[in-house]
């Protein structure tokens, strides 16, 4: 969206016209429905990649986003967050952001919001009953906030179109629910009023697929490690319960989830300022909600989705209002119940407070924006092959695999040339031997290839050792490169146009002594031969005094690379003289 001035408003012909504005709004990076089919999906990559490039390069990045059922506020909450985060962001630099507003800052920050506009500056939302969001969207800019390890993290936000309306089939909202859970650190389960049972078994429906994608990458990396060290059968099996069993000991593929209950009618506490007892009433609520059960199938589905979140938690918000849900509603913040406004405060500050908002992960590695880019793309691409059918699990692998192999092979290629630049890169001063050289490019080797090992750890063998081969492919194609560089630094490099008539210059001179010694005065032959000779060593020595006379700087540097030729040869020397004793 670009702010620019309308045709009647043109500039002074005297002043130049002012540059369009861009203004930050919420960019769509996964659409549904195409001509031929309505519930295809359709990845924008060009705007996910906008988004990213504005994160400095290895800063972690939090994926915030919301799903749930359609019309429950689900963008209205993230406009919200929108408000708190341009007032509690950092800089790029650290540096905190002013009020934005200049307003005193004496009032909560909720209190200096005066609208809430539906559609500059926010997510998309009105009231009303109709369908408002399609697809995925993600807020155009990040922000950036302080963690507790004292670094800071980007944030991004993403909506989701609503689930459960009449226009959206089973397989495509899992799909979308599928796709929020893969790329986001946080998510948010939006659920009207009380969290019921068909919520906890679509929620454990939807994350199913994300733990047997878990479950498939244990057994094909224990799988693997087989392979290359036993092949028994039976030790194969044990590894590959073992593996099993590992998901059932805490190592769930995706990070938080949080159940945020919209227009909680029975909180006990009376006092609405006491917000405290309230969350201890959600605490309570969830542990209510999640209690073991002894029917199989209430204990399955609890058992699974604690299976896939690392945790799980609730918050509950009052009705904001029956003005706010009436189709006329324009974001009038006055409007908005005191009460909402509050437990709205309240959930911004836990969901990015600095101890509880986490950088993506995947098995373990905070990913930076491009590699979280590759997953996203990974994924997106996928769900855009399949449609909207349930992905199977051995799809899910591959594409996690292949986006993971990916970064591997960007690692461990810039662990690779980090090393190689310090000692022969283009910025490099000095000359290394053949040797030293093929020492450092060996070192170098060996460290990239590690970093390649702690990343490339899961997945199908053979697509791991063929991003193995590209990496050593790509080590091999660089390694040419600094050969060159090097060899371009050589100080014996291009010694022949001055050896060659310094040594016709001596031989000639040498071979005149011969004669002027040797020959007889009266031998009119010997004479013709020294004076020729003469000639000789005069004119080679004139043509260096030219050469030296009419460039100067590159004498002076022959002269230190005269200097270095004689230290190279000088070393070789002595480590031959000390291979020999």
């Amino acid at each position: 969206i670009l702010r620019a001035a309308t045709p009647h408003e043109e500039p002074p012909a005297n002043e130049p016209a002012e540059s369009p504005v861009v203004i930050p709004s919420a960019r769509q990076i996964v659409s549904i429905g195409s001509a031929t089919d309505s519930y295809a999906f359709t990845f924008h990559e060009e705007e996910l990649n906008a988004i990213l490039s504005k994160i400095p390069p290895g800063w972690k990045v939090s994926v915030v986003s919301v799903v749930g059922a359609f019309r429950t506020g689900k963008s209205f909450l993230l406009s919200w967050f929108l408000r708190y985060l341009e007032r509690h962001c950092v800089k790029k630099d650290g540096s905190s952001i002013a009020c934005a507003d200049g307003e005193a800052t004496d009032k909560e920050w909720y209190e200096r919001v005066q609208t809430l506009n539906q559609h500059e500056g926010s997510f998309d939302w009105r009231g009303g009953t109709a369908r408002n969001t399609t697809g995925m969207w993600m807020w155009s800019d990040p922000y950036f906030l302080p963690r507790s390890s004292g670094e800071d993290v980007a944030v991004l936000l993403v909506d989701t179109q609503g689930m459960f309306d009449h226009e959206t089939t089973v397989g495509l909202t899992a799909a979308i629910f599928g796709l929020s859970t893969l790329l986001s650190s946080y998510q948010i389960y939006n659920v009207d009023k009380r969290i019921q049972e068909d919520n906890l078994q679509q929620l454990a429906l939807f994350s199913e697929y994300g733990r047997m994608a878990f479950e498939a990458e244990e057994k094909a990396a224990a799988m693997g490690v087989i392979e290359a060290e036993e092949t028994a059968e039976n030790k194969a099996e044990e590894t590959s319960a073992n593996a099993v069993k590992k998901v059932a000991l805490g190592k769930e593929p995706f990070q938080r989830i949080d159940f945020l209950v919209r227009d909680w009618q029975n909180f006990d506490t009376e006092d609405e300022t006491d917000i405290a007892s309230m969350e201890q009433e959600m605490s309570e609520y969830l542990e209510h909600v999640l209690a073991e059960r002894t029917a199989s199938d209430l204990k399955e589905t609890r058992e699974q989705i604690h299976s896939c979140f690392k945790e799980v938690g609730c918050f509950m918000m009052t009705h904001p209002g029956f003005a706010v849900i009436k189709n006329k509603y324009e974001g009038d913040v006055s409007k908005i119940d005191s009460l909402f406004l509050r437990l709205l405060a309240r959930y911004c500050e836990r969901v990015f407070s600095s101890g509880r908002l986490q950088p993506k992960t995947v098995r373990g590695r905070e990913l930076s924006a491009v590699e979280l880019g590759t997953y996203i793309k990974s994924y997106a691409l996928m769900f855009e092959e399949i449609g909207a059918h349930f992905p199977k699990a051995e799809t899910l692998l591959e594409a996690t695999s292949k986006a993971n192999n990916a970064n591997a092979v960007n690692v461990s290629v810039e662990a690779y040339a980090e090393v190689m630049n310090a000692v022969a890169g283009p910025q490099a001063d000095n000359y290394h031997r053949p040797d030293e050289l093929a020492l450092a490019h060996k070192q170098a080797s060996k460290r990239a290839l590690m970093a390649f090992d702690e990343v490339a750890n899961f997945g199908n063998r053979k697509g791991i050792l063929d991003a193995r081969n590209t990496v050593l492919a790509k080590i091999e194609k660089d390694y040419e490169v600094f050969i060159s560089l090097n060899a371009g630094r050589n100080p014996l490099l291009g010694f022949e146009t001055y050896i060659l008539p310094t040594v016709i210059a001596a031989v000639s001179y040498f071979l005149r002594f011969i004669a002027d010694f040797s020959c007889s005065s009266w031998s009119q032959t010997c004479r013709a031969g020294s004076e020729v000779l003469s000639h000789v060593y005069m004119v080679v020595f004139f043509f260096l005094l030219i050469v030296a006379s009419t460039k100067a700087k590159q004498v002076s540097e022959l002269f230190n690379r005269i200097k270095a030729a004689i230290l190279v040869l000088s070393d070789g020397g002595d480590k031959k003289n000390i291979k020999r004793d």
